[in-house]
């Protein structure tokens, strides 16, 4: 069951940036190696903090400690590894490194339909190959573990200023959401 994203009003967004854009553009581009690995340490970093507000999946993670679950898209390689603490770590993906246990091979090439995909809430399809139980595991994270942002800004500025901070980004990312839907929705009608 797909889950309505927060974002997908930017998927609208992607589809008219999409439109604009030469096809091999967005199929060709790739970032430089040290943007890659910044990218994900900054991934890896979020969802430690994600992983920190939720004892059920570490817990449920300590147990697949040491096994490791590499991404691929298009030529790009993320491994990581499970911690004795419940949490990732990066695993150096050159060869001689160890073999995952898990790799989820991501199919959609073009970045812009990938994230358009994400941003509606949706599963891009994936190539799953090696341990089903490790599969089941991750899954169980996708489907169950999510970022409270809210949560989060209320220990900067209180509980009462972080809700009403969010219901009014709800209203704002609701009100571009409709003002996209419209101008594209005047677009194909003329």
């Amino acid at each position: 069951m797909a889950t309505q994203s927060p974002f997908s009003w930017l998927a609208d967004a992607a589809d008219a940036l999409r439109a604009k854009l030469p096809p091999h553009l967005a199929s060709s581009f790739t970032p430089p190696a040290w943007v890659v690995a910044e990218v994900q340490q900054r991934v890896v970093l979020f969802l430690n903090h994600v992983l920190m507000q939720e004892p059920a999946a570490r817990d449920r993670l300590q147990r697949q400690k040491g096994r490791q679950v590499q991404v691929c898209w298009r030529d790009h390689v993320f491994q990581c590894r499970f911690t004795p603490a419940g949490l990732l770590e990066i695993v150096s993906s050159h060869p001689g490194s160890a073999v995952a246990d898990l790799v989820l091979r991501v199919s959609e090439p073009s970045p812009v339909v990938l994230a358009q995909t994400v941003l509606q809430g949706d599963k891009p399809p994936i190539r799953i190959e090696g341990d089903v139980q490790l599969a089941a595991e991750v899954n169980w994270l996708i489907d169950h573990v999510r970022w409270d942002a809210e949560e989060d800004l209320a220990r900067l500025i209180g509980d009462a200023p972080a809700h009403t901070v969010m219901q009014n980004g709800l209203r704002v990312v609701e009100a571009l959401r409709s003002f996209v839907q419209q101008r594209m929705t005047m677009k194909a009608s003329t």
